[in-house]
């Protein structure tokens, strides 16, 4: 607890208290009439009726005070609340608490990409970055590639980062690194990124400048209901990229995890292609990756 001492001084109405290290930059003078929301000490203070003013400085704090009250009878009882005050907010004013974020590292089928999830929203939407050259305009992937020479590319989606990392490291060896980075810079409220994020709906129309047609709606609407989140849960991101009416052909286009990763022919055919043929069997027959 912080100690205060009791000082008084020649006007009789004004009592100091005094602490061992200074206060405000600054003063300032406080009645009745000013607006104290952001300082928890003249709120307290003021509830006992007969403090008329106070005076906050260097490193005291004086007080004004009816004439109908001695300070005898008081002044223990102002000092205490002044010693809990400064315990709460050491600086006078409103400790604004800060956004706590807390990362925790998941793996991904894919054994290159680590994914690094946040208990808060990071972007509305995604943003994909391919090489450290892509990075300009997303501070946060250039903080990750200037502090780690291994890592290849960057996604952000939604409340996660998932991380590309070269041969030259293993997981193991970094993953413990890189989350803190990532919560370091997230808590000391480092951008994420200064271009716009691209929708998780229709993301067709950011790739290649057109909407759905009704057939491809269809498709990308059984993708977004029943594989998209279990593939976002992973790290990556899927989406109708190019639809073969004729052929009844179907290209996705994997990202993030899912770019490159050994394991995404096997789910496109194994799990994808088999949902799509369930519930849309006059549409697709086949469905092929183009990885982002």
């Amino acid at each position: 607890m912080r100690t205060i001492l009791i000082e008084p001084t020649e006007n009789p109405k004004v009592m100091k208290f005094v602490a061992d290290y200074n206060l405000i930059p600054g003063s300032l003078e406080l009645d009745r009439t000013s607006d104290v929301s952001e300082i928890p000490l003249a709120q307290e203070l003021f509830n006992y009726p007969f403090v008329e003013k106070i005076f906050i400085t260097a490193n005291f704090v004086a007080v004004a005070k009816q004439d109908t009250i001695e300070w005898e009878h008081v002044a223990e009882s102002l000092k205490n609340v002044i010693e809990d005050e400064l315990l709460a907010n050491p600086r006078i004013y409103l400790q604004k608490k800060k956004e706590l974020y807390q990362i925790y590292a998941e793996m991904t089928p894919n054994p290159n990409v680590m994914k690094f999830v946040s208990n808060k929203l990071l972007l509305e939407g995604f943003v994909e970055v391919k090489s450290r050259e892509g990075a300009e305009g997303i501070p946060l992937a250039l903080a990750i590639f200037k502090e780690f020479d291994f890592a290849k590319e960057v996604f952000i989606s939604d409340n996660f980062v998932a991380v590309t990392r070269d041969n030259s490291v293993e997981w193991h060896e970094v993953m413990m690194a890189v989350r803190a980075l990532i919560a370091e810079y997230l808590q000391n409220g480092g951008e994420i990124s200064n271009i716009e994020a691209q929708k998780h709906e229709n993301p067709v129309e950011k790739i290649i400048n057109r909407d759905y047609t009704d057939d491809e709606q269809k498709i990308s609407d059984i993708l977004n209901e029943y594989v998209a989140p279990a593939v976002e849960n992973d790290g990556g991101k899927i989406s109708l990229m190019e639809y073969d009416k004729e052929n009844k052909t179907a290209k996705m286009l994997l990202q993030g995890a899912c770019s490159g990763c050994p394991s995404s022919t096997a789910t496109l055919k194994g799990g994808i292609e088999n949902i799509l043929k369930q519930f849309v069997p006059d549409l697709v027959e086949r469905v092929e990756a183009v990885n982002g």
